[in-house]
């Protein structure tokens, strides 16, 4: 399952029904599970944890030491689940000390081609980047998010479950569950209901969550006024409880 033009090292712990292809190089701390399938030209390195049933398709570089300054050779980490799909020309690096010391992403994840993601990035799981989406280190991102072609994420922000970013949308502070978020920079556009109808969310719910995104943004409230109302409306519909977590924990301000 090693095409003979590859490289990898006797170090390496592959499961035997891997599948490396041509001129592709892995190196001694990489770790990659079953049914895994790497094209050709792909570049794996670094403390690089590949679970199962992942295809990284050509030219892909994941792994490689994070672009940050003030990284110093420390022991740093990759870490992708299962069942992921990335697409070519991919860039992925390690976490750095001065974070958690890894860069995750979880499973189900469907990620483009040319998509960047920097060092001590948190992806969770069912994700979906488009072409030419970049993240900035210590940027997390939500279950079901879905990142328009082209987006840019500043550094740190956090994007929350089953948004939506239209295509060069720069996001320079953190997104809240449910929104569609477009423009330089983000600015909110309704929520993503298409999504939501698409994943089996109740039409009441919906509506619910319509509700809370106007107290947010339609009302004129202050952030602790607009929590306090959510919270409120909160009391019969769990779903609205993203909301008030998510603020909660926002550490650079949400888009408004």
């Amino acid at each position: 399952m090693i095409h003979p033009t590859a490289i990898v090292s006797s170090k390496a712990s592959l499961d035997s029904s891997v599948n490396i292809g041509p001129y592709s190089i892995i190196d001694g701390d990489v770790k990659i599970g079953a049914g895994s399938v790497i094209g050709n030209h792909v570049t794996i390195t670094g403390n690089t944890t590949i679970g199962k049933n992942n295809h990284i398709y050509h030219y892909s570089s994941i792994g490689e030491a994070p672009q940050d300054k003030k990284y110093n050779q420390e022991k740093t980490f990759l870490e992708i689940g299962n069942n992921n799909t990335i697409r070519e020309f991919c860039t992925f690096n390690r976490g750095t000390a001065q974070d958690q010391g890894i860069t995750k992403i979880g499973n189900d994840n469907w990620i483009m081609a040319y998509v960047h993601i920097a060092h001590d990035c948190n992806i969770k799981n069912q994700i979906i980047l488009a072409n030419n989406t970049s993240l900035a280190g210590h940027v997390s991102i939500d279950d079901y998010a879905i990142l328009g072609g082209f987006t840019l994420v500043h550094q740190f922000c956090k994007i929350g479950s089953h948004i939506i970013t239209a295509v060069n949308t720069v996001v320079f502070k953190d997104i809240p569950p449910y929104v569609i978020a477009a423009g330089y920079d983000a600015k909110p556009n309704g929520i993503n209901a298409e999504g939501l109808k698409r994943r089996g969310f109740d039409p009441k719910i919906i509506t619910k969550i319509k509700e809370a995104y106007k107290i947010l943004y339609r009302q004129g409230l202050s952030l602790n006024e607009s929590q306090e109302k959510i919270k409120l409306l909160s009391k019969d519909t769990e779903a609205l409880n993203l909301y008030i977590d998510f603020i909660a924990k926002s550490t650079r301000g949400i888009i408004r």
